[in-house]
């Protein structure tokens, strides 16, 4: 009892580690993957602008391609695709009207 007691207090305390700006100072140390690394995705298009990569999302989804977006630590957008649909997704990105 006493040890699920700390293990919930600890998970309480971790929220109070974040900064003014909401971000977590230790996820750094906890992280498993590189910043880089998202699994069977693979970025097609990388933007600092949200409606773009909204744009090219849909883009994506219009031919067919699966899409999803992230966000790394310095704010930048990354449309992810699976690795299989990436070449096609850069070429039908690359010709974007929107780029």
């Amino acid at each position: 009892m006493g040890f699920l007691g700390a293990v919930f207090w600890r998970m309480g305390l971790h929220w109070t580690f974040a900064g003014e700006d909401g971000v977590d100072r230790y996820a750094d140390g906890l992280a498993i993957f590189d910043a880089d690394d998202y699994g069977l995705l693979s970025p097609a298009a990388v933007t600092d602008d949200a409606d773009l990569a909204d744009e090219i999302q849909r883009l994506l989804g219009d031919a067919g391609i699966r899409a999803t977006q992230a966000v790394d630590r310095e704010g930048h957008m990354a449309v992810l695709v699976f690795v299989e649909e990436v070449e096609e997704a850069r070429r039908l990105v690359g010709g974007s009207p929107a780029l």
